[in-house]
């Protein structure tokens, strides 16, 4: 089968992929032992895609990821990273970077060049142990990122990155390519120049914040570009729910939550409660309601969450549960509901 179809058979069959970030210490760190059983757990479990980036730790997750795939037959799974920092070793950089603590010792200079992405990927496959990356993903190539100098990387990418992409995947070296980004208009803006295979979408389509809906998710079906859903609890909120267990303010793309977000996730929570539905489940299942979206990737760093990620998005959702919430204007009415038909993008 094709990579990409293969990719999204995982949504019809209720798998979601492995996001690597916290196994690059995303926040706290984690034991290299533990990291790499992780991930030999989740194949086990029955997960066969796995997603990872140089920025993960400076190098961290990659390490950690090739380290528990490496005796795993390569056929037997899915694997993308990201292009567009490089990573140079210093001996002055911090051991916090990023929101990641304890990350090698390496600091980042971003290049949207195609040399930058040959080098780029040259480096992850060392790091990784492996010998072939099925996607690539340009990694965070948007205003929020890089303020003023965004002009002169976003073209940089037009004339380097994809083209030197388009000629791998034309060579057979990688199986497909496209942005993880967090952004809707940088896709839009790049879909107007370039042909896209696959898009990781962090937090733009999910439970909380539907702003891909109106626009990049149809222009992604009508392309048939395929949507590795990341980022679906949002930051934290649609796993903590509105009111945190330790009495924290949920966190938000990153950051606290705003109160028109918190107000939206307790009437989700309230319909939650009423159909005995966990919102964690919701928010796994949500995003594959709609046919651009191939997968979705939560990330772990326990066996323990792991396994209730799984078991969140298998778990059987009455149909009346999703229709609660379109009556209620708790999800946008034109979102398309999980358990009806999906077309499979060719």
């Amino acid at each position: 089968m094709p990579i990409l179809p293969a990719l999204q058979s995982l949504a019809a069959a209720a798998a979601p992929g492995f996001g690597g970030a916290p196994l690059g210490n995303l926040f706290r760190a984690l034991p290299d032992d533990e990291a790499i059983a992780l991930v030999r757990h989740a194949y086990d479990a029955g997960v066969r895609y796995f997603d990872t980036a140089p920025h993960y730790g400076q190098g961290l997750s990659e390490h950690r990821v090739g380290a528990g795939l490496r005796n795993i037959p390569r056929d037997s799974f899915l694997l993308s990273t990201k292009v567009g920092r490089l990573l140079t070793p210093s001996r002055g950089a911090p051991g916090v970077q990023n929101g990641y603590v304890d990350v090698l010792p390496f600091v980042t200079r971003y290049d949207y060049t195609g040399e930058g992405v040959l080098r780029s990927l040259e480096d992850s496959l060392q790091r990784m142990g492996l010998s072939r990356i099925d996607f690539v993903f340009i990694h965070d190539i948007d205003v929020a990122t890089h303020g003023d100098a965004h002009p002169r990387h976003f073209q940089h990418m037009l004339d380097g990155a994809l083209p030197t992409l388009a000629a791998l995947k034309a060579a057979g070296t990688i199986g497909g390519y496209g942005l993880g980004v967090n952004d809707v208009d940088i896709c839009l803006d790049t879909m107007r120049h370039a042909d896209l295979n696959v898009i990781l979408l962090a937090g733009r389509y999910t439970l909380a914040d539907q702003s891909a809906l109106a626009t990049l998710l149809p222009e992604c079906a009508r392309r048939e570009v395929a949507i590795v859903l990341g980022g679906p609890f949002n930051s934290g909120i649609l796993a903590s729910g509105s009111r945190p267990r330790d009495g924290s303010r949920p966190y938000f793309n990153y950051v606290p939550a705003p109160d028109h977000v918190v107000a939206r996730v307790a009437g989700i929570e309230r319909v939650c409660a009423e159909y005995a539905v966990p919102l964690k489940a919701a928010a796994l299942q949500f995003p594959t309601g709609h046919p651009a979206v191939a997968c979705v990737l939560p990330g772990a760093r326990s066996r323990v969450e792991f396994d209730d990620n799984a078991a969140m998005s298998k778990l059987a959702i009455p149909a009346d549960f999703w229709q609660a919430l379109r009556d209620r204007s708790l999800v946008d009415p034109s979102a398309p509901l999980p358990g009806a038909t999906k077309r499979v993008l060719a």
